[in-house]
């Protein structure tokens, strides 16, 4: 009914997009678990991460029921700024760079480890994971829709 795809370049990119989805939707709904379920406050960095995750679920939605290519040009930019913020505070966390240049000057710290499986596993590295797939997903998209042209 909502699909139509004569305006999508082929069906490989049609994955792409429902796979960027699925990943921002699980980033979103686990950020959500974890602050409203788990009672974790969010530090300034995580709010920032999520500025740039939580609209990507609706742009890929929405890209889902009426496909346009352009989602790229959407998309791609929040993965960018969302993924060098995720990596500045997996910096912080692993203390590659001290807790003095941290943005976090009130409230919790941004290098606080409320989530720690497998002695490395943090929210700020599950973040930089979903931003990464959703990274590599949309590239893998562009050069399926510039192969298709």
């Amino acid at each position: 009914m909502f699909f139509n795809s004569s305006k999508r370049s082929n069906f490989s990119s049609l994955t792409f997009i429902f796979l960027s989805f699925l990943t921002s939707l699980i980033a979103t709904l686990g950020s959500l678990f974890f602050s409203e379920i788990m009672n974790f406050i969010p530090c300034s960095l995580c709010w920032y991460q999520r500025i740039f995750m939580y609209p990507l679920v609706l742009l890929f939605l929405i890209n889902l029921l009426y496909p346009d290519d352009k989602i790229f040009k959407y998309s791609f930019p929040l993965v960018i700024f969302g993924l060098l913020i995720s990596v500045y505070h997996n910096l912080l966390i692993y203390k590659v760079i001290p807790e003095n240049l941290s943005p976090c000057v009130q409230g919790v710290p941004c290098s606080i480890d409320y989530l720690n499986w497998f002695g490395f596993i943090t929210i700020p590295l599950l973040s930089f994971f979903a931003y990464t797939i959703i990274f590599i997903l949309l590239i893998l998209f562009k050069r399926k829709s510039v192969d298709a042209k």
